[in-house]
């Protein structure tokens, strides 16, 4: 059995649900048991969602539970594991948000974790929504409800709770597919690997999406829905470039369209008094005769100039990627982006080739080297580091065959928008 505790006004939403241990353990006021039966609609705004749900809850069988809330910061409490057996369970959010990653538990063992997640949808106001893409529609990174997706090789969450939070500091990100949360495997990006690392302190609000540059992202009403969600003492991190060089209208070009758009970010944000930061854009996998090229043109270095400018932190994903890739080398750099044969995922059909897009280990390794400039530049909101979390360095990376990643259920064959 779980038992979910609602408190259902707009100000405080809390949700409390446990397979193995007394309610009484969560101090919930409100106990409703949960049977698989129990499916998210929008009359009872709780339940199961998207797949099946478990035929018995006392067995390890991964699940989406989603609660309908309004736009805002979540806390997330779980308790892991299990009285009954062992466990070894992986958890994220929204839109394969890294929460919980492979935690191993004794049987008997119940460990508690708490994260704050944002939730958000197009509406701005009123008589303003965000203009997102068709493909968009079926993220739930821009749903009504907050999803949150327990996996892994032998799943057990013993309990969650959903309240809201207004103590965590938001850092708003802002890019393109290199930075969104992906929703489909094998695509990956860091934006949703770097939530693993940070406690409830800090909460990544990612508005980030594919095929997007600087100004169709300001121009979509993506920065202004972050500005309508941001506080002082909130953080905005952008990463552009990659798209932004593809663009041909009049007025393009690093100098001009590209860095008149990153000082509408910094003024915005500034305005809010929150923090912007730079990330110059990854890398992309281009090797000539051993040595990895430069494509980005002038984009990386019209970035540097215009926080040089405006004195707006930098962090050196261009460079720092570009350590990663001649360290795997040129063969071994395939194993961190979508490079798989036919037939490796459900319905492909066709080898995917992909020198742009990462896949989970090289977004985990991309997300590390975010954490890496967060660390340069000292930023206040690394006090927010989880314990566990061990130096990087890109010259050394993770051992490729060591990273376990779990599926998630959902497989996409298209690649994501852009290049």
């Amino acid at each position: 059995m779980l038992l979910i505790a609602t408190g259902l006004s707009a100000q405080a939403q809390t949700f409390v649900f446990d397979n193995n241990v007394k309610a009484g353990k969560y101090n919930s006021e409100n106990v409703i048991a949960v049977q698989p039966e129990m499916r998210y609609v929008t009359d009872t705004a709780w339940g199961f969602d998207f797949i099946d749900s478990p035929r018995d809850l006392s067995r390890q069988e991964p699940f989406y539970f989603s609660v309908r809330v309004p736009d805002g910061n979540y806390r997330v409490r779980l308790w892991m594991g299990s009285k009954r057996r062992a466990s070894s369970t992986t958890v994220r959010a929204e839109s394969r948000r890294l929460l919980v990653e492979n935690m191993t538990l004794k049987r008997g063992e119940v460990r508690e974790m708490t994260f704050v997640v944002n939730k958000h949808s197009p509406r701005i106001s009123a008589n303003r929504e965000v203009r997102i893409k068709e493909r968009e529609r079926t993220k739930l990174n821009w749903d009504d409800r907050l999803t949150i997706e327990v996996n892994g090789d032998a799943p057990a969450l013993a309990a969650l709770s959903i309240e809201t939070d207004t103590a965590a500091v938001t850092v708003f990100l802002c890019g393109n597919s290199t930075v969104v949360d992906q929703d489909y495997e094998p695509w990956a990006s860091w934006g949703q690997m770097i939530t693993r690392w940070f406690g409830p302190e800090v909460c990544f609000a990612n508005f980030a999406e594919s095929g997007e540059t600087a100004s169709t992202f300001i121009a979509a009403g993506r920065l202004e829905k972050a500005l309508s969600m941001m506080h002082a003492g909130d953080y905005l991190i952008a990463e552009f470039g990659h798209n932004d060089q593809k663009q041909r209208m009049p007025g393009a070009g690093p100098y001009y369209n590209f860095a008149t758009a990153l000082k509408t970010f910094v003024d915005e944000t500034r305005a809010r008094g929150a923090t912007p930061i730079f990330a110059t854009p990854t890398q992309r996998r281009a090797f000539k005769d051993g040595q990895l090229q430069e494509t980005h043109g002038e984009y990386p270095e019209a970035m540097r100039w215009v926080a040089q400018r405006e004195q707006v932190p930098v962090i050196e994903l261009h460079e720092m990627t570009r350590t990663l890739f001649e360290t795997l080398g040129e063969d071994g750099s395939k194993r961190a982006l979508v490079h798989y044969p036919a037939g490796t995922y459900p319905g492909q059909t066709q080898d995917f080739k992909d020198n742009t897009h990462f896949n989970p280990y090289g977004a985990y390794q991309v997300a590390k080297c975010v954490i890496e400039g967060m660390k340069q530049l000292q930023l206040p909101l690394l006090k927010a580091l989880r314990p566990e979390y061990k130096a990087y360095d890109p010259a050394r990376p993770d051992d490729a065959d060591a990273f376990h990643w779990v599926d998630a259920p959902f497989f996409e064959a298209q690649k994501p928008d852009g290049n």
